[in-house]
């Protein structure tokens, strides 16, 4: 089996030699000018607390980074958001409606923080059809068990939709995080289709369990296994192995364009998981296209 792509561009070639037409990308993330500024800024300034510089490796325009992903044959994504303060969710819902109406690629995607409102403009999102919703329990400081977000995953549970949770530990704690915290959640709602985000890196070990535990939560593969978290959070010994018997319950992402390394250093790392025996090329078909085409309903 192939090496992963050495190289961005080598990637189109490398995925059409795996008989796919491209990839599928559940986790990336497009933002108001203003707030992916502010986002930038805080990699720029993250060093200092996590041990490492977070250079953002594609610091472009908006038309730029569509044209990348296009480039590399990034067929769907879903364009993930969130909020960090009350009253700033239905406004983002509102931007992400707006641009995956003129972005062919992009599938619709919305997301909530704990306020009165949420249950209202999520049951919207819903009927207005999105495919995706983002929870950012980090950086929105909140907890996800707050009674105002139980009619919220509530209806994400009985329609279906997935939603990718950032519930982990990394890169900074906050005070909810944790995938204890979001473990109550799942127990409440057990019909959750709950993504992992980050494999709930650092704490791997957690999320595992959480994915043996109920049968509609996934792991997506954002950061995991390169270089530059392997030094920092490092994936559990023998990865594969963990992931063998779940490894239609792994969906492709990558954190683009805020990665401090190249796209196809996430696609190295899953092929070299698929390298082993255990896994094998399906495997990559799988995580890069199939299971993230079926959780947005492609």
């Amino acid at each position: 089996m192939e090496a992963g792509p050495e190289r961005d561009e080598d990637i189109a070639s490398w995925v059409r030699g795996l008989g796919l037409d491209g990839l599928v990308d559940l986790h990336l993330h497009f933002l108001p000018d203003r707030m992916m500024t502010k986002v930038w800024a805080y990699f720029d300034a993250v060093e200092e607390r996590l041990g490492a510089a977070w250079p953002v490796w594609y610091r472009t325009s908006e038309a730029e980074r569509l044209a990348t992903l296009e480039s590399f044959g990034v067929l769907r994504f879903a364009p993930l958001a969130y909020p960090h303060k009350p009253g700033m969710a239905e406004w983002l819902n509102g931007w992400l409606a707006d641009f995956a109406g003129r972005v062919p690629a992009a599938v619709p995607t919305a997301t909530f923080y704990p306020e009165p409102a949420a249950g209202s403009y999520v049951e919207s999102a819903l009927r207005a059809g999105v495919r995706c919703f983002k929870a950012h329990v980090q950086v929105g400081a909140y907890d996800p068990r707050d009674e105002l977000l139980s009619p919220v995953w509530g209806a994400i549970a009985e329609a279906g939709v997935p939603v990718v949770v950032h519930a982990g530990h990394g890169p900074e704690r906050g005070p909810y995080t944790g995938l204890d915290v979001f473990g109550e959640v799942l127990t409440r709602h057990p019909r959750l289709t709950a993504v992992l985000a980050h494999a709930g890196m650092p704490d791997y070990e957690d999320a595992l369990e959480l994915v043996h535990r109920y049968p509609r939560t996934y792991l997506d593969t954002t950061m995991v296994g390169v270089p530059f978290t392997e030094k920092l959070m490092p994936s559990p010994a023998d990865w594969v192995g963990r992931v063998a018997d779940i490894a239609d319950r792994i969906a492709f992402g990558t954190d683009f364009p805020n990665i401090p390394y190249p796209y196809s250093a996430q696609l190295r790392a899953i092929a070299g998981w698929a390298a082993d025996d255990r896994l094998g090329e399906a495997f990559l078909r799988l995580v890069l296209h199939d299971t993230p085409a079926k959780l947005l309903n492609l």
